[in-house]
């Protein structure tokens, strides 16, 4: 649930990471529009960045850049498909020309949809992974190009999901992402020498806006997937965000080319020691507009 002042109203990001941290600082974050994106761009707003939001919904960018300058932030917004490489290159231009030096760059923007493998067209593969995996390695090239091999480095934190054991039902996107988990590390050894950081983090069930895009059919597994989790419940998009913010600030200087999980521990189910039922674990609820999916109200 979001935080409240006395009168009712929304109050600050209850981030726990330094007030100011990314003060003076320019940094992007793809699909900003919705979901664990909104809630990042929120999170480096209120640590003081100037944050950059793009997506293909101009109307989208607009409301959450309204809600980080009502909370005192400062935001951006650009409209475009990352799927496109000359809609990129002119994006990222437009940013640098604007708003000079990027410090960081949040490759969220993504999607998918459910299928077994078998009903999966080529046309439904290939925009998955361009979604998932080009798009982002599009952003980041260009990012690099036009402004962190120029002005002295930065940080980069890619997009996975919790892929490890395969991901049936949306086998093209588990696809995308463990590509995304290898162009990390091939991006973080070549772009050291530039001074830059590339990280990513893999969320496992998270309690996002995305999941109501699936549809009401999917509506009765969500509800039960945190019963396979050992934490007894699914992440939140502050608990996902404050690990991003992390791997961009100083505090992350000597940590490039890793991929974070944070998924409550549901790879490590064994059906042959199965756990006792239990409470749930606490959570860290820091994003104070933070909105519980429409498939998740009432659980």
């Amino acid at each position: 649930m979001p935080h409240t002042s006395p009168t009712g109203t929304p109050s600050k990001y209850a981030s726990v990471l330094r007030p100011g941290l990314f003060a003076g600082e320019v940094h992007i974050v793809t699909g900003g529009g919705s979901g664990i994106g909104r809630c990042v761009a929120h999170e480096l707003a209120a640590l003081g960045a100037t944050v950059i939001l793009t997506g293909r919904t101009q109307e989208k960018l607009d409301k959450v850049a309204a809600e980080i300058r009502e909370d005192g932030g400062q935001a951006d917004t650009f409209a475009f498909d990352i799927r496109d490489e000359d809609q990129v290159k002119a994006a990222v231009a437009q940013m640098v020309e604007k708003h000079g030096r990027i410090h960081g760059l949040v490759n969220n923007a993504g999607g998918q949809f459910p299928s077994p493998l078998q009903m999966i067209s080529k046309r439904g593969f290939d925009a998955v992974v361009t979604n998932n995996l080009t798009g982002g390695f599009l952003m980041a090239r260009e990012v690099f190009n036009q402004s962190f091999q120029k002005h002295g480095g930065g940080a980069i934190v890619n997009m996975t999901a919790d892929m490890w054991n395969g991901m049936p039902g949306m086998g093209h996107s588990g696809a995308a992402r463990a590509g995304m988990a290898n162009l990390t590390k091939t991006a973080a050894f070549e772009w050291s020498v530039a001074n830059v950081r590339v990280n990513a983090v893999a969320p496992g069930w998270i309690a996002s806006s995305g999941m109501d895009s699936y549809g009401p059919a999917m509506a009765g597994i969500i509800n039960q997937l945190k019963h396979n989790v050992p934490m007894r419940r699914m992440g939140l998009e502050a608990e996902v965000s404050s690990v991003i913010c992390f791997l961009l600030s100083p505090g992350a200087a000597f940590m490039t080319g890793i991929t974070v999980a944070i998924d409550g521990g549901a790879p490590l189910n064994s059906p042959i020691f199965p756990l006792a039922d239990h409470a749930p674990s606490t959570t860290y609820e820091g994003f104070h507009r933070a909105v519980l999916p429409k498939a998740l109200q009432g659980d």
